[in-house]
This record gives structure tokens, sequence and C-alpha cells, in this order.
């Protein structure tokens, strides 16, 4: 009970017990499905663009943005960048017209735009796919604020705040969330501003920070180092059970391990082989074991407790006693190849986990040089060798996942007409801006005031909790000014992934409720059964989000997030950019080119998941083989996009009879301003019962 951090703990019960009394309070007034699906379309422009900003801003905008920025440096800023400027597509193409025509969830859009209701079951799939892949990093997200405030085990915190979640949306649905989530974007906004502004008076502002990367050696060469001495635990998870040494380190296995030394990046063939002790002048234990890592039989060295390692610094590859030359992927320079030890930890004995002791002032393991950190096409864009690729794949995929996003399409059927909704979309811009200005900061400033959270790839203590541990400084300055300021940056981030969740979970209960039971399975359901159906279905969502969340502590926030924009991009963006603006396409052709598209990229993400968690060891064998398929694997919008939306336009040319009968009417319908009359409901909604007195 000692670990317990009371203060944020604090902090963190009170945004619980306000979440959970919101929701109380809107359900009483929840009479209709209506209510349930887009709140009776009745919420302002105020209400709506902060709901849906704090939907939006989620545990990837809130930790995993400065959690990125300290781990991979300034290349990342193209996430919270391009974060808001997805609005901006949005707002000038999207908006307006999807709020024209009058529906529930955008598989009602697919098959009134179609006239086609087996649309309606491909669109399913893939709310389904991008909710479900969208709640993982939220889950992420809960899983390390409860271990850095209670010091639980992760999956304590992803189960605790999916119940929660859970239990409000079953309560209130859309009407009951939209409350939450526009008070939560306040919450989040105060609690990533104020706690830097403190932090600039205690230790100095952030042109000073910048001002100290490179000052600790040769120029833009410099690594952190621990501060004080650490240390860390490794899980033995992959993909992060992997640790780098930049140059020459000591440290001490506390309970042990087996060790699997290898080189980064590998050796090209007919290099002049390379050995373990090369890289551990210490001296390796005589005791090894074989054991099978990835498919294949590796020689482990076995460390006893206790023992002691020292690594040596980069080691320069040769080819018949010549230097290796490479080119500089980035910069296109030519220079002599150089290794570093790269050590695949695994538990000793009995132990469930590998702990090394790290001194003071030795360089944090995994860490980027400043020059790296700093510079564009950094180790994130650049990490397998084709940095415009990745960059651009990237850019691709978020600009055009904000504008397919099912949880945040459907928020515009909320507004009461499309100038409202396009209204909505222009102070989203705003209120996002706002927000994105100060995450940067926060990695900033982590990488020099607490680089110890590099060390650890993934998991809970890893660079995504930056947010939570790096206002604990001050306290050594001022008692307990630390807990409350991480008190109040562990509330924000609770308001983040607690709103995305809650909209995401709204939007795949919408798919399993409205479009699979009262669209296939019982047409003729009654209101109240319907309304039945969403809670049953919001129950099994929270569940199902909460199982895939346990399986993700060592992926990066932002990455999963990355991932949900990708087949956002390659799904959705195409069947509403062609389906609003080109009345030549047809259903066939919007059908096979969101399937061709999405399913692609879906394709392409899981198998990357499944390799980097060894699930497929020849797979990620392939990929370390073959980066360029890596890189378009690991990003895949800069060519699932153009696929779909070629695929769309081919197809539609050659199935003219699929374009729908009405699709005139249809367009008038999305185009034509609302004082023409010629507004279209797709949905006929039941009004909710009145009692009159006599």
């Amino acid at each position: 009970m000692a670990d317990i951090a009371w203060i944020p703990l604090i902090f963190v019960t009170l945004l619980v017990i306000a979440t959970i009394g919101l929701g109380l309070y809107v359900q009483r007034s929840v009479r209709s499905t209506a209510d349930m699906y887009v709140a009776s379309r009745s919420v302002s422009v105020p209400m709506n663009s902060a709901a849906i900003s704090g939907e939006y801003l989620s545990a990837a905008s809130f930790m995993g943005v400065a959690g990125m920025v300290m781990k991979f440096g300034y290349d990342v800023l193209w996430y919270p960048a391009l974060y808001a400027a997805g609005y901006l597509f949005l707002l000038l193409f999207i908006a307006s017209p999807l709020r024209r025509f009058g529906a529930y969830t955008i598989p009602d859009f697919a098959e009134g735009r179609y006239a086609s209701p087996s649309f309606r079951k491909i669109a399913v799939v893939f709310v389904l796919a991008i909710g479900l892949f969208y709640t993982m990093p939220q889950m992420k997200g809960a899983g390390v604020a409860l271990v850095n405030i209670l010091h639980t085990p992760y999956w304590v915190g992803v189960v605790l705040v999916g119940a929660v979640i859970t239990f409000n949306v079953a309560l209130g649905g859309m009407k009951g969330i939209t409350f939450v989530q526009a008070f939560q974007y306040w919450v989040k906004m105060f609690a990533i501003s104020v706690p830097i502004f403190i932090l600039f008076a205690f230790i100095g502002g952030y042109p000073g920070q910048m001002a100290q990367f490179g000052n600790q050696g040769e120029a833009g060469k410099a690594l952190p180092r621990f501060l004080d001495d650490h240390q860390i635990t490794y899980r033995p998870v992959a993909p992060a059970n992997e640790v780098v040494f930049p140059a020459a380190i000591s440290g001490r296995f506390v309970n042990g391990a087996e060790v699997a030394v290898t080189v980064t990046p590998a050796l090209p063939p007919g290099s002049d082989p390379i050995t373990p002790e090369d890289l551990l002048p210490s001296g390796l234990p005589a005791e090894t074991v074989v054991r099978e890592v990835a498919g294949t039989e590796r020689t482990l060295y076995i460390f006893a407790p206790g023992t002691e390692f020292v690594t040596s610094a980069p080691v320069q590859v040769t080819r018949n006693g010549e230097p290796v030359i490479v080119r500089d992927p980035s910069t296109r320079e030519e220079k002599e190849l150089l290794v570093t030890p790269k050590l695949l930890l695994f538990p000793y004995a009995d132990q469930d986990r590998v702990v090394v002791h790290y001194a003071r002032g030795e360089v944090v393991p995994n860490a980027p040089a400043d020059k790296t950190w700093l510079e564009p096409f950094g180790p994130l864009t650049n990490k397998y060798g084709y940095p415009v690729l990745y960059t651009y794949s990237l850019i691709l995929a978020i600009i055009c996942g904000t504008a397919g996003l099912p949880h945040i399409l459907v928020r515009f059927y909320t507004n009461p007409d499309g100038k409202t909704a396009k209204r909505t979309a222009f102070w989203v811009l705003i209120l996002l801006g706002a927000f994105y200005f100060f995450p940067a900061i926060f990695g900033a400033m982590g990488r020099n005031a607490v680089p110890e959270l590099y060390a650890v790839t993934g998991g809970a203590y890893s660079t995504d909790s930056v947010v939570l541990v790096l206002p604990k400084i001050l306290n050594e300055q001022v008692v307990y000014l630390g807990d409350i300021l991480s008190g109040i940056t562990s509330a924000g981030a609770f308001a983040g992934f607690m709103t995305t969740f809650s909209g995401l979970l709204v939007s795949i209960t919408g798919a399993l409720a409205h479009d699979i039971y009262g669209n296939m399975l019982n047409k003729k359901a009654t209101p109240q059964q319907r309304i039945n159906a969403f809670r049953l279905a919001a129950v099994l969502a929270g569940a199902g989000a909460i199982v895939l969340g346990t399986f993700v502590e060592n992926f990066d926030i932002n990455m999963m997030v990355g991932w949900a924009f990708a087949i956002a991009a390659a799904s959705y963006f195409p069947l509403l950019i062609i389906s609003v603006w080109w009345r030549r396409a047809s259903a066939t052709g919007a059908a096979v080119g969101m399937l061709g598209g999405g399913l692609s990229a879906l394709a392409a993400i899981v198998s990357t998941m499944l390799a980097d968690k060894q699930v497929l060891p020849g797979l990620a064998v392939w990929y370390a083989q073959n980066p360029v398929f890596r890189t378009l694997a690991e990003q895949p919008a800069i060519w699932a996009v153009p696929l779909a939306l070629t695929l769309i336009v081919v197809v539609s040319l050659l199935t003219p009879r699929a374009v729908p009968a009405d699709v005139h009417h249809k367009m008038l319908v999305l185009h034509a301003p609302e004082e023409l009359g010629l507004k279209h409901a797709f949905i006929k909604e039941e009004q909710p019962t009145k009692t009159t007195s006599r």
C-alpha cells in the first residue's frame, strides 16, 4: 500500500466519479433510439465541437505523442500536425454532405447511398475492424496509467477502465457520452498545459531545455545518461525484450538472465564475422543453453544473478580486412559501417523477468543520439532505411484516416443540420490546434529530466509514460508538488482514453445493435428491443476490447493508432470521398474498392504485428531481409489508398447498371443547401412517448 501514488489516485478517482455521475444524470433523459445513436440530432456547435475534440484526443494524443517525441525525436512532429490537419480535409469535403444524408451510422450511409442492403454488411466489417484496432491503444493507456498510480499489474487498468466506460455507454448511449466527452476535453486541456508552465518555472523553459542537447560531449553525438542509479525491469514479451546499447555501457543482472548477443544493423553478406566476445569485452560466461528463438535455434549465454557485464563501443565491420562502406539512407553520404551490441533478454532459472542495474552516469540504452533525435528522418521513419516512403505513407494515413474514422464521422449526425456540422468541424480544428501545442514539449523535457524511460522499449514504464512521470521530479524541490501535477496529468490521461473509448464503443455498439441486429437479424424490433440490444452489444464490445487490450502492452500507443488510421484511410475514406463527390460510382465499384483497399491494409498491418510478436517467426526473418516490404507493410496507406480509389473508379465504370437509379436526387440531398427543402432523412426516427393531461 505504501507504493500507491495516493495524490494521483485521488485525482483519477474524482474524474471517474464525475464521469459516472454525468452518465447517470443524462441517462434519465434517454427515451428513444435516436437518443442512443445520435443524441436526437440536437447537439449545439459549442457542445459538439468540444465533444468531438474530447473524443479525438485519445491516449495517443495525451500520452503517445509526448512519448514518441521523446523516443524518436522531432521527426515525429508529423503526428500532432497531421492529427489536426486531417480535420481540414473533413471540414472542406465531407462534414456537411454527410450530415445532410440523415443516418445513424456510416453503414446506414453506405446502404442508403447505393440502395444496397448487402453493402451495409461490408461497411459493418470495417466499423468493427477500425474500432477494435483503435480501442487497443486506449486500453494500453489505461494499463500504463494504473501501473504508475497503483503499481498494479498492467491488465488491472485495462479491466477497470474498460468496465467503467462500458457501463456509461450501456446506460446513456450517444446522448450520455456527449456531455461527458465535452467535459473531458477541458479536463485534458487543463491537464496538458498547466503542468508545463509550472515545470518551466522550476527547471527552465523550452529554449533552455533544447539548448542542453549536445552539450555533454562532441556536438550532436551526446547521449542521455542516467541521472541516478536505476534498476530497469525487462519483461520477456515480444517485441520488447531487446536492449540496444549505442555506446560502451556497464550493468549488472540483478536476478540473472539468459542472453543472446547480436548486432544492429545486421551484417551484410560476405562480411567478416563479429563474435559476441567482440561486443561484451567483460567476458561471457562459459555456461550456455540452446533454445528456439523466433523459429531458429540460438545459443544463449547464462548470466548468474549479480553478474556484471560491459559492452563495447560500436564495432567496425570489415570485409577481407577492409572497412565496409555503406550509404546513409537519409543523407546519401558514404560512411564506414559500424554495428552496436543488441542483447535479447530471457529470464534466468525460474524468474519471470530480467532486472538490470545501471549506475549513475551510464549511457541509457535504446536512446538515440542528439543529432539523430533533432534532425528529420530520425529513428522512427528511418528504422528500415526508407524514411521518405515511411513519412509520406504516414502523412497519407493520418490525413485520409481522420476523414474515415467511423466514431468521428457519426458525431456529425448529432448536429441539427449541415451548416452546424461544418461550423463544428471548424471549431474542432481550433480546439485541437490549441491542445497539440503541448505534448511535444513534454517529450523534449522528458529527454533531459527522465532519460531512464528510454531503457525500457515497451510496457508501462517506457517513454509512453513521460507525461505521468515527468512532473514527479518536482517533489525534490517542493514537497507533494510533483505528485499533485502527476495527479493532474493522470486525470488527463484517464480522460484521454475514457472519452475516445466511449466514442469507439458507441460506434462498435451501433454496428452490432443497429446494423446487424436492427437491420439484418430483426428488422421488426420494437424501440425498446433496440435499446436493449444496444446495451447488450455495448457489454459484448467492451469485453472484446478489454481482452484485446491485454495483448498490446509492448506496442507503442501512437503506432497502434497509426494502424487504425491506415485501415480507415484505405476503406472508409475512399468510400466517402467518391460517394459524396462522384455520381457515377456504383455499388459494385464502391464495395470492391472498400474491400480491396481495406482488407489489404488490414492484412499488411496484422502481418507486422504477428511478426513482431514472433507468432510468425519466418515472416519476421523475411521482413528483416526485405526492409522495403516491411516499410510498406507497417505503413500501407501509400499503396492501399490509391488501390482502393482505383478499384472504385475502374469497377464503377465497368458496372454502370449498379449505379442507383435515384443518384441525381441523392447528390442533390448531399450538396444542396437545407433552405431548398431537399433534406433526406434516411432513418425515420420514432418520437419519444409523451403524456398529456386532460
